[in-house]
Order: structure tokens, then C-alpha cells, then sequence
């Protein structure tokens, strides 16, 4: 990362940000992209942008994945000026154009890069606090998926076929399984079997048969940011997985993210535990937006959706543990299992309480 910011300035100079460069600092937050915010001095006040380089290894398709995003926002820009939305530019990601008006800057190298006007006055949070925390990020989740209900043709593109189709991923970890890249199989035998125990439940909600919307697919707690003021829910953060899916991916991976006080890597498993205020929080948020143009059976998955998409991830960070940690950036041995086994603890804990859970979205 220390090489990355040396070369920012000359990145930065490549898009429309005006003034004098005056620094560039490191956000290691997230798995996939690296993230630096860059400050220009500019009429005796500073403006900050965020430079992101898009991971190609996880986005083969950078121009496909830019243009999925510039879709989505100016979509989303448009819905909150016709609702006479204030401070629009902090409820939705400004793309920053290059000096040549591209939405992203080519390097030499091939390397793709993008910027986005950074958004003030507001934070992200890594591990839930209180239901209205809560309750603010799923109200925030659902108006995104609302908003773009009525999103003209034509159909986004699909910037990772396939990722959350749990049978696919099962799938793959069995193929994992089998060569063994990196030796690592026998260390994780009650892992491995825990997974294969669930196989059966993978493929409910793509054969249920529920309508296609333009879905978030990564709706971690820490993709919302909050007003410092107020607590409010703001704007919706990384964008690169928005494409066609479900709306239960969204709200399932709400349920993984948000219900637990415990971080995804947490080692720890005692405290790993979904929470059911914190669940009831997030149901009354999400359909406080998105209820209106759900399905009944839509609304019926919503707790099982929580479920499968825990696994789901589980599996995706346990496949990349056998396959020698290639996908998911990790911070320490074993960063991959220790994530897998906390996903895997709390899919146990929705089990235990999975018909509790139905019966409140009952009686909503």
C-alpha cells in the first residue's frame, strides 16, 4: 500500500479534481479494491475524493462493472431530485470523470482507476451497535433496491456471473475439497462437514421462482454511510456487485451483517449470535421501503434468505482457505477460517431461532 499512495498524485491528476494536491492516506477497509481518500487545497478550503483501484483478478470487466455504476447513480440521483432530496451528493456516489470525461482512468499497466467525491460529515461502522442503527441501514438497503425497480433496459451487466448462486458455490468448495491446493483439507474436517450437511437447503430461492430486481449483493453493514449528526442513513457504498438478483440476496446478507454484535472475523464464537431486537430492527427498516413492491413469497424467505446467504459466505471464505487465501484480502493466518467459522456459528444460531423469525415478519 506504501507504493500505491507514492503514486496517487499522478492517478489524481488524471481526473477533474481542482486545486493543489496536498495529501493521500491508506483505507483499508474492505476485501477486494484498494482505497485511497486524496485531499486538494482549493480557495482556502479543502476537498477530499476517494481513488479506488478496481481488484481485476475479482472484476474481469472493469468498463462493464463503471458502467453498471454510472447507470445506478444517475438513476438514483434522478429519483432523489424528483422527491426534493437535500444534500443529494451525500445520498448518493459522485462519479469523478477523467480530464478526457471517462468515467475511469487506464494506466500503462493496465490497471483500472476510479474516483468518487468523498462524502463529509459521515462514518461507516464495521460491527452493529443498536437497532436503530439497524433499522437505518435496511431502510437505506431497501429505498436502494425501490429506487431501482423502474431502471430502463438495458439489462445490467452481470460483473460476477453467478455470485450468489449458493449451489455453484458448493460446488466449487467441493472441488476445493478435492485438489487440495495448499494441504489445508484435513485441518478444517468439521467445517468441511458442516457444509456438506447443508447442501441440500442451496438452490430453495433460485427455484422459487421470484422476479429478477437490480440488487446491491454485497449489502455489508459497513456499505452504509451515517449522518455524524443525526444517525441517519445516508448512502449505499460499493457498488461493483450491483446487477440483476434477488432482493432476498440483499436482505439475507442484511441478516448476516447486522444481527450479530460479533466482527465476520471474530474469533471468539461465544460471541457470534443473531440477535433477535437487532433482526426485528432490520425487518421493520427494510420494509419500510422495500414492502410495497415485494412478493408475498418474497416476504415469507425473508429469515430463511438470512440463513442461506450466511452459509453461502461461509462457504465462499472456506473455499478460499483450501485454495490458499487467492480471493479475500487476509490480515493473518488463517484470516479466511476464522471468517468461515464465524459465518458458520451464526448460521447455527439463526437455525435455533429461525421460526421465532418467521413469525415476526408474520406479524408485521
Amino acid at each position: 500500500m506504501k507504493d500505491l499512495v507514492a503514486d496517487v498524485q499522478l492517478i489524481a491528476k488524471q481526473f477533474q479534481m481542482a486545486g493543489e494536491f496536498v495529501d493521500a492516506v491508506p483505507i483499508t477497509r474492505g476485501h477486494i479494491n484498494d482505497t485511497v481518500a486524496v485531499a486538494f487545497r482549493q480557495n482556502g478550503g479543502t476537498r477530499r475524493y476517494v481513488l479506488q483501484r478496481i481488484n481485476r483478478h475479482v472484476f474481469n470487466n472493469p468498463v462493464a462493472v463503471m458502467d453498471n455504476i454510472e447507470r445506478v447513480t444517475s438513476r438514483i440521483r434522478r429519483k432523489l431530485m424528483e422527491a426534493g432530496a437535500s444534500d443529494i451528493d451525500r445520498r448518493v456516489l459522485t462519479i469523478m470523470l477523467t480530464r478526457a470525461g471517462h468515467n475511469c482512468h487506464v494506466t500503462s499497466t493496465g490497471d483500472y482507476w476510479r474516483a468518487y467525491l468523498f462524502i463529509e460529515g459521515a462514518y461507516v461502522l464495521d460491527v452493529v451497535n443498536t437497532p436503530q442503527q439497524v433499522y437505518q441501514a435496511a431502510r437505506e438497503f431497501g429505498l436502494f433496491q425501490k429506487y431501482l425497480t423502474d431502471l430502463p433496459s438495458p439489462r445490467l451487466a452481470e460483473t460476477i456471473p453467478d455470485f450468489h448462486h449458493t449451489p455453484k458455490r458448493i460446488a466449487a468448495l467441493e472441488c476445493a475439497i478435492t485438489s487440495d491446493a495448499v494441504n489445508r483439507a484435513a485441518l478444517v474436517k468439521p467445517e468441511i462437514d458442516f457444509a456438506l450437511r447443508h447442501k441440500p437447503m442451496t438452490g430453495h430461492l433460485l427455484a422459487a421462482g421470484f422476479p429478477e430486481r437490480i440488487t446491491h449483493n454485497d449489502t455489508k453493514f459497513n456499505n452504509i454511510m451515517f449522518d455524524n449528526v443525526t444517525g441517519e442513513g445516508l448512502c449505499v457504498l460499493d457498488l461493483d456487485t450491483v446487477m440483476p438478483g434477488l432482493a432476498l440476496y440483499d436482505f439475507g446478507d442484511m441478516v448476516r451483517t447486522a444481527t450479530s454484535p460479533a466482527a465476520e472475523d471474530e474469533c471468539d464464537l461465544t460471541k457470534v449470535n443473531m440477535q433477535m431486537p437487532m433482526y426485528e430492527a432490520l425487518v421493520s427498516g427494510y420494509l419500510a421501503t422495500a414492502g410495497d413492491f415485494l412478493t408475498p413469497g418474497e416476504k415469507a424467505n425473508l429469515a430463511f434468505s438470512g440463513k442461506l446467504i450466511t452459509f453461502e459466505t461461509g462457504v465462499r471464505f472456506l473455499t478460499d482457505y483450501l485454495e490458499g487465501d487467492h480471493y479475500f484480502k487476509v490480515h493473518r493466518e488463517g484470516h479466511n477460517l476464522d471468517r468461515c467459522r464465524a459465518q458458520f456459528k451464526l448460521v447455527e444460531s439463526i437455525e435455533q431461532q429461525e421460526e421465532q423469525m418467521n413469525r415476526l415478519v408474520l406479524n408485521l
